[in-house]
């Protein structure tokens, strides 16, 4: 009766065991499954973040820092500098422009601080001013006319600098959304596969394309232009899945392509101008630039025009 009843126990025990087991393998094979995505997501550096930093061309940072005269703190290690100055240079941008006119949207204003810093920052052109603080510089040369002033105050003629150069932004298209990897994710299957495809169904992809051009002030004659873009990932905390009280705050790319994703599209825009101005070469036209061109027409009176019917160039 006694050999009975341990032999009951040991069953009992073996059954108790195996059910443990049971479990524990439920537990590690549900682990496996979801293992992988968290994994992804930590690595993309998106668990419980609000998005990854904005990319220039793929790269990292926007524009940063400060500058006084030739000398810039905090500048991004990506923004191209010169040893020396090519000349000095204005910034004006189209406010008229389409373009301008969605950046409230973003709730962003003029492009015009942030490029003239970067500008500032790598010594490759002298900043002057012709925005709207030009009625500042003349405000206060109108008070010294008054005879208000001081003496010594120096408002007097033939002290503004010129502007060599003037630089025009644009941005070309700027779009949110583009891409997400919600369903790969899910596709893990159980609660938590599902829990990380619903994390990830808030993972964008936010675009940005900017274009600078630079006209010589004196001749008209457009100098270098240059394109630039921007993308980074935007991950509003679980798709939302919590609600707006819980997940409101960590979605703030979800709405709006971000302003630093135009300030790196426009660093990288203008990484691409002075790369280019540092090997500029002038064009030329045989005869002159704004003499007619090469392109003649029979009964022309340009020079090209003239070769046509066998005339003097």
């Amino acid at each position: 009766m006694g050999l009975l009843i341990y032999r009951v126990a040991e069953a009992n025990q073996l059954k108790g065991k195996a059910k443990l087991k049971t479990k524990l393998q439920i537990i590690v094979n549900n682990f496996s499954r979801w293992f992988i995505p968290l994994q992804l997501l930590a690595a993309l550096g998106l668990v419980g973040c609000a998005g990854t930093t904005p990319t220039l061309g793929g790269a990292q940072s926007p524009a940063s820092g400060s500058a006084a005269g030739s000398t810039a703190q905090g500048a991004s290690s990506q923004l191209e500098r010169c040893d020396e100055s090519l000349g000095t240079l204005a910034v004006v941008e189209d406010q008229t422009a389409p373009w301008y006119g969605h950046l409230s949207q973003y709730k962003l204003g003029s492009t015009v601080p942030v490029l003239r810093m970067m500008i500032q920052q790598s010594n490759c052109f002298v900043v002057v001013e012709r925005g709207r603080a030009m009625q500042n510089m003349m405000q206060e040369r109108a008070l010294e006319k008054t005879g208000e002033m001081r003496e010594g105050s120096n408002f007097g003629k033939g002290q503004m600098v010129a502007a060599d150069y003037t630089m025009s932004p644009s941005i070309n298209f700027s779009q949110k959304g583009t891409g997400g990897v919600g369903g790969f994710l899910g596709a893990y299957g159980g609660a938590l596969g599902r829990a990380a495809g619903a994390a990830a169904a808030g993972l964008k992809a936010n675009e940005a394309s900017t274009t600078l051009l630079m006209v010589d002030n004196r001749s008209g004659v457009q100098l270098a232009a240059a394109e630039g873009s921007a993308k980074n990932y935007d991950f509003k905390l679980f798709g939302g899945m919590f609600g707006d009280e819980i997940g409101g705050g960590a979605g703030g790319y979800t709405k709006t392509p971000e302003g630093k994703i135009i300030t790196a599209a426009f660093l990288d825009s203008y990484n691409q101008m002075v790369k280019a101005v540092r090997n500029y070469t002038a064009q030329k036209v045989k005869g002159g630039l704004g003499t007619g061109g090469r392109l003649g027409v029979q009964g022309g009176q340009t020079p090209a025009s003239k070769e046509l019917e066998g005339g003097k160039k």
